[in-house]
């Protein structure tokens, strides 16, 4: 008998975290500034945004804003990233932009997700993480930080071997989720990544040299 992964729930079903439902506060508010809102509308929706439970509901109170400017670009930048290591396993890995949600699940064949060389315009990302029976691995930078408060390690427990210093404005990754069978890893690149990251800066670095030849 083997062990099956989870279906992601569609996205409207999906639970909503505190970062989406400030982010449609201040789409509400721009909409009153804008005139699109009367104040008694702006107040009925800020109390269902504030408790609504899922990305449907959210999406419910501005479908109707769709002109508020960067509205579009916002819904579609807020999909979730979703991996599932299945039987083969997930990886996600060199440059990519960061989303406000990710979700893993580690399945049969585990999930890494590193953040070394991606691009992060945000302050915080909700990461869901579900290690199953593989795991799911964690790779951030040196001054990122991660709160592990919200998960629950699960028979595989948490290990988090990132280091306690971080920059100021640094990204947050919030988790939440569970550790599964075989746990959940968050650490900083090994040496053997630190090696393969500062060449591909080097070659990176010497490519406009290289054109003008």
């Amino acid at each position: 008998m083997t062990a099956e992964s989870p279906e992601a729930a569609p996205w409207a079903e999906q639970r909503a975290s505190h970062a989406d439902r400030e982010r449609v506060v201040q789409r509400l508010q721009q909409a009153m500034v804008q005139g699109r809102l009367e104040l008694h509308e702006l107040d009925e929706r800020l109390g269902q945004a504030l408790n609504a439970k899922t990305h449907g509901q959210l999406a419910e109170l501005t479908a109707d804003l769709r002109g508020v400017e960067g509205e579009g670009r916002e819904s579609a930048r807020d999909q979730p990233l979703v991996l599932k290591g299945g039987f083969h396993g997930a990886v996600r890995r060199g440059r990519w932009t960061v989303p406000p949600r990710v979700i893993a699940y580690g399945g049969m064949g585990g999930v890494i997700l590193d953040f070394t060389q991606a691009e992060c315009p945000l302050t915080a990302v909700d990461l869901d993480v579900h290690g199953q029976m593989a795991g799911v691995t964690i790779v951030i930078p040196d001054d990122w930080a991660v709160g592990t408060e919200q998960i629950d390690p699960g028979p595989g427990g948490v290990k988090d071997r990132t280091t306690p210093d971080h920059a100021p404005d640094s990204p947050l990754i919030r988790l939440t989720g569970t550790g599964g069978l075989a746990g959940i890893v968050i650490r900083h690149p090994k040496a053997r990544e630190r090696r393969r990251l500062e060449r591909e800066s080097r070659a990176v670095r010497s490519l406009p040299t290289a054109a003008t030849r």
